[in-house]
């Protein structure tokens, strides 16, 4: 990889690593969570129309699209945005977010017949056992619930990635684009349900949030995926990917600068075990 792509990647996962402690200061300053999520996907919509020019796919991937937009769109934002809101201490849930990857691996296994070697399965359960660690520390007994919800988020990040290998013939932006709207329609329907008052909710939006949700709109969802894919052009996957386990280190790191985040030895020890488990997972791939 040249010297000048390492910087790049190293960018991009700061990025990636910048998205939950952002939205915590969101959360922070009381933007039901629902709402944030349909909001930051109606920033994906918007700025990616441009770039669809309204071309309708074939019949064929019209379910695999709508089961992506679906996993990706609304349940992974509307569980990922509820853990953060839910939780206490960002950094486990950055951590547990790793779980993506194992679940990736098992579900591409039992839907694509994909092979899984006695390596993978091992790393897969090592990776679950330092979640499992984390549920063990006194200060994150309170966060069990935000870990739980976590997991079903990287449970349908993961069916997402399954369900884009049949859309791998369509562009991306064309993709994401009707991803970014779907997501946005049952995130603000159910914010709507569930949070109700939305657009007094919408009115009461401060400057700085709005910042921030332009922030996990343009600079996570889109432009740190697209710079991945560029790279995915010029390097193997298995190069590339790794470095994807480095988002939680800087994640982690950003929560301490921020919120004063010191995290105890079980959670240094839990999260190392979940990193370098799915970096080694990631090699594997």
């Amino acid at each position: 990889m040249l010297f000048r792509h390492y910087f790049l990647i190293l960018g991009i996962t700061i990025i990636f690593g910048s998205a939950y402690p952002i939205q915590k200061i969101i959360f922070n300053e009381n933007v039901p969570p629902l709402l944030m999520g349909s909001l930051r996907m109606f920033v994906v919509f918007i700025c990616l129309l441009p770039f669809w020019k309204f071309k309708i796919p074939k019949k064929k991937y019209w379910l695999p699209l709508f089961c992506f937009s679906i996993s990706m769109g609304f349940l992974t934002n509307a569980f990922m945005t509820l853990s953060i809101n839910k939780a206490n201490i960002v950094s486990p849930i950055i951590i547990g977010s790793q779980l993506a990857i194992p679940f990736a691996i098992l579900l591409s296994s039992f839907f694509l017949n994909e092979k899984v070697s006695m390596k993978k399965w091992i790393l897969i359960f090592v990776s679950f056992f330092g979640i499992i660690l984390l549920g063990f520390d006194p200060l994150i007994r309170n966060e069990i619930f935000a870990l739980f919800l976590i997991s079903f988020m990287a449970f349908f990040y993961a069916s997402a990635q399954v369900f884009s290998r049949y859309l791998k013939d369509l562009e991306v932006t064309l993709t994401n684009c009707i991803m970014g709207f779907i997501g946005f329609l049952f995130l603000i329907i159910a914010s709507s349900i569930f949070e109700g008052d939305t657009l007094k909710n919408v009115e009461n939006i401060s400057f700085q949030s709005w910042l921030l949700i332009l922030h996990s709109g343009i600079f996570v969802s889109i432009g740190a995926h697209m710079l991945m894919f560029y790279l995915y052009r010029i390097y193997p996957v298995n190069i590339v990917f790794p470095f994807y386990a480095l988002f939680p280190v800087f994640g982690v790191m950003l929560s301490f600068v921020i919120f004063y985040e010191i995290p105890t030895l079980i959670t240094l020890v839990g999260g190392l075990i979940v990193i370098v488990s799915t970096f080694l997972i990631n090699r594997e791939n």
